[in-house]
């Protein structure tokens, strides 16, 4: 917001709030605060805002802990990750309740040990790919460098020194860009304010996680004029389809346009279904062999996507 204060020429543009992973938790409560306050329904002689709000978009979004913990046994399951005997015994003694084991009992919780040991090797973000554990952060004895042009032919050699290859790797040179100095004068990073980038910063944010939920926020957006697209890897076991598909039906939208292939090039790039609720329209795309980070295994099928989207086209 500060930024469109700051940059008014920008202001008569559509406006559209985006995030990926766990800013499924955060993203619905911007867009709800900033609806609120376009249409000054706030109170407390807080002033509209001049924003063109038109939507939300989600990739992979963490929405609801408990469904998306969950849904990743189901999910699994699909995949053949767990056994049919196996499931069908968890899904009887736990009632379909897989996070609270402990809660129906010593069968449920065997259950739930022998599904959780046959997941421990898998890579939650993509089930296809190898389980690697790259660091990403650069302490005071580590030896990455600050640039390709440091040493290019020594860097490319270390992306493979693991026997197979590893998406995470690629992830390296995010850190190596946004922590060159020339990048952050770019960027207008004022000195001072920003310590090391990380890709994933899981220890020094300084917030405290207290919302578990947003599908009141879904819900309450659901009755607006807004949009949303909501797109999911099909690989992806850390916010699954499976949970997604669940929290979107219990909004209960009016199905506009049924699940059917959506394409690029001539071929199948994923799944698609759309909803709609008055002037709500919501846009659950399947992209087909992408993980968490969906763009980063097909970024040329989310381009297309997202074109299509934002220009009001059917996928």
């Amino acid at each position: 917001m500060q930024w469109l204060i700051q940059h008014p020429e920008f202001l008569e543009n559509n406006l559209y709030i985006g995030g990926q992973s766990y800013s499924g938790i955060p993203v619905p409560m911007v867009v709800q605060h900033l609806y609120d306050r376009v249409a000054d329904r706030e109170g407390g002689g807080s002033p509209p805002l001049n924003l063109k709000l038109r939507g939300y978009v989600l990739g992979n979004p963490i929405t609801d802990i408990h469904i998306d913990r969950n849904a990743r046994i189901p999910f699994a399951h699909g995949f053949a990750l767990i056994s049919n005997r196996l499931y069908q015994s968890a899904k009887a003694n736990c009632n379909g309740d897989y996070v609270n084991a402990n809660a129906s009992g010593q069968q449920c919780e065997l259950n739930v040990i022998k599904m959780e040991e046959l997941l421990r090797h898998i890579n939650s973000e993509h089930i296809l790919e190898p389980s690697c554990r790259v660091n990403l952060t650069r302490g005071e004895n580590s030896t990455l460098q600050r640039s390709l042009m440091e040493n290019p032919t020594e860097f490319l050699s270390r992306l493979g020194e693991t026997p197979y290859y590893c998406l995470n790797e690629m992830f390296l040179l995010s850190e190596i860009w946004a922590n060159d100095r020339d990048v952050r004068e770019a960027l207008h990073v004022r000195e001072g304010t920003k310590g090391q980038w990380k890709r994933c910063n899981r220890t020094t944010l300084a917030f405290t996680k207290v919302v578990n939920s947003t599908v009141a926020y879904h819900r309450n957006l659901s009755m607006t004029g807004l949009r949303a697209l909501i797109f999911s890897g099909d690989h992806d076991m850390i916010a699954s389809y499976v949970g997604t598909q669940q929290w979107i039906n219990s909004l209960n939208l009016t199905l506009d346009d049924d699940w059917r292939a959506w394409y690029t090039d001539g071929q199948v790039s994923g799944y698609t279904e759309s909803y709609i609720n008055g002037d709500f329209a919501l846009t659950h795309a399947i992209v087909k062999g992408a993980g968490h980070v969906t763009a980063a295994y097909k970024p040329k099928q989310c381009y297309a996507m997202a074109k299509r989207w934002f220009a009001y086209y059917q996928l």
